[in-house]
C-alpha cells in the first residue's frame, strides 16, 4: 500500500508498506478515506519533534471504515464508519479516567508520530474502542474529517476558557484551530468574539461567516487599545492562542484582563517567556497543553444539528499519490490554504 513517510528531517517520501495487521486485541485496522495534512506534520518534519520516528506514515488527522477489529473490541464493527482521535488513550489510567487523556500513560501522540499514521490506504488504530468515534449516518465522510484533531483542539481551547455569560473571548490566530475555537466558543456561551492575525484573508472569513463579531490586524490596529475599549477598559475575560507565532504568546497575556484566562493550545517550535514581573498583579491563570480530545460524540452531534461547521475549512483537495505535491501547496503562505482534503 502507499505509504507517505518522514524520512528524515527536512525529507518526506511515498513509499509501498506491507499492510497493517492487528497486534493487540484492541486493535482496529481502518481503510482510510479522507485525510488530512496538520501543522503538527510539519514539526515533524522540521526537527521540532524528538519524538518522532524516522520512516513512521504521517498523520493523525482521519476518517475511514473499520475492515478488521480485535478480539476485545465490542463497541465497533467491520463495516462502521469512523472518525479518528489524533490522541491514543486507554481510557483506564489515572490520567484518562480524569479526562486528561493527552497524558495516557499508555498512549498520547501516537499515530504519524511514533507508529505508522494515516497518510496512507489503511491503519492499524491502537486502543479503537476509545480511539475511533461512529459517524452519525446524517453525516458525511467530509463533515466528520477534523472532528478528532483541529475541532476538537479548537474545543479544548474554548473549554479551558471557563466561559461565563456575557464574556469576551479574544482568538489570537485565524486558521483551522482558531476558526474552530471561534465556534466553539459561541456555543459555549461567550457573547462577543474577537477574532485577530497578520492574514486578512483569514480575518474576513471569520467576520463573513460571523465565527468572529470583531477582527483585528496587528499590522494595521493597536490590538490593545481596541480590546480594551470593547470590554470597559478590562481587557478580554479569556485568549485562546491558536497562532503560535514569534509575539502572540506574549500578545495573549498582554490583552487579558485581570485575573482572566490565557489558554494555550499553539505548538511552538522555541522556547517561549513567562516575565512574571511584568505582569505581576494581573493574577493570570495560564492553561497549555495538547489537546484532550474526549468530546468527539459530542462535536459529531452539534455539526449534525448545525451548530458548528467544518466544511469552509477544505481549500482543496488531492488524492494520496499527489500527497508530496499537497505538502508543497499547504506550505506556501501564499495560497490562503486553510486545510487540505487528502482522498486514499
Amino acid at each position: 500500500m502507499k505509504s507517505l513517510i518522514f524520512e528524515d528531517i527536512g525529507k518526506i517520501k511515498l513509499i509501498e508498506k506491507p499492510l497493517p495487521q492487528i497486534v493487540h486485541p484492541r486493535d482496529a485496522i481502518v481503510k482510510v478515506t479522507l485525510s488530512s495534512i496538520c501543522t503538527s506534520d510539519y514539526h515533524i518534519i522540521n526537527g521540532a519533534v524528538t519524538q518522532a520516528q524516522k520512516g513512521v506514515t504521517l498523520g493523525h488527522e482521519f476518517v475511514g471504515e473499520i475492515v478488521e477489529i480485535g478480539t476485545e473490541i465490542n463497541n465497533l464493527t467491520i463495516g462502521d464508519r469512523v472518525s479518528a482521535n489524533c490522541e491514543t488513550f486507554c481510557g483506564e489510567c489515572w490520567f484518562c479516567k480524569r479526562g486528561y487523556i493527552n497524558n495516557c500513560t499508555k498512549g498520547g501522540w501516537k499515530l504519524g508520530c511514533q507508529i505508522d499514521g494515516c497518510q496512507s490506504e489503511y491503519v492499524r488504530v491502537p486502543f479503537a474502542d476509545t480511539g475511533l468515534t461512529k459517524i452519525p449516518e446524517a453525516l458525511s465522510y467530509k463533515d466528520a474529517l477534523f472532528v478528532g484533531d483541529i475541532l476538537s483542539s479548537g474545543y479544548f481551547g474554548a473549554e479551558l476558557c471557563e466561559i461565563k455569560q456575557n464574556d469576551t473571548i479574544a482568538v489570537i490566530g485565524c486558521g483551522p484551530v482558531g476558526i474552530c475555537a471561534m465556534q466553539c466558543a459561541k456555543v459555549l456561551g461567550a457573547s462577543k468574539v474577537i477574532g485577530i492575525d497578520i492574514n486578512q484573508y483569514r480575518l474576513d472569513i471569520a467576520l463573513k461567516n460571523k465565527y468572529a463579531d470583531i477582527i483585528l490586524n496587528p499590522n494595521n490596529d493597536n490590538i490593545s487599545e481596541i480590546i480594551k475599549n470593547e470590554t470597559a477598559g478590562r481587557g478580554a475575560d479569556a485568549v485562546i492562542e491558536a497562532a503560535g507565532g514569534v509575539n502572540t504568546f506574549e500578545m495573549a497575556w498582554q490583552i487579558a484582563r485581570p485575573n482572566g484566562i490565557v489558554a494555550i493550545v499553539a505548538m511552538y517550535e522555541e522556547n517561549q517567556i513567562l516575565p512574571l514581573p511584568g505582569m505581576y498583579g494581573k493574577n493570570l491563570i495560564f492553561k497549555t497543553g495538547g489537546v484532550d480530545a474526549i468530546h468527539c460524540s459530542k462535536l459529531l452531534d452539534l455539526i449534525k444539528d448545525k451548530k458548528i461547521s467544518t466544511d469552509i475549512l477544505i481549500t482543496k483537495s488531492y488524492t494520496l499519490d499527489k500527497i508530496e505535491e499537497a505538502y508543497k501547496y499547504f506550505d506556501d503562505k501564499t495560497n490562503n490554504c486553510l486545510k487540505l482534503s487528502i482522498t486514499q
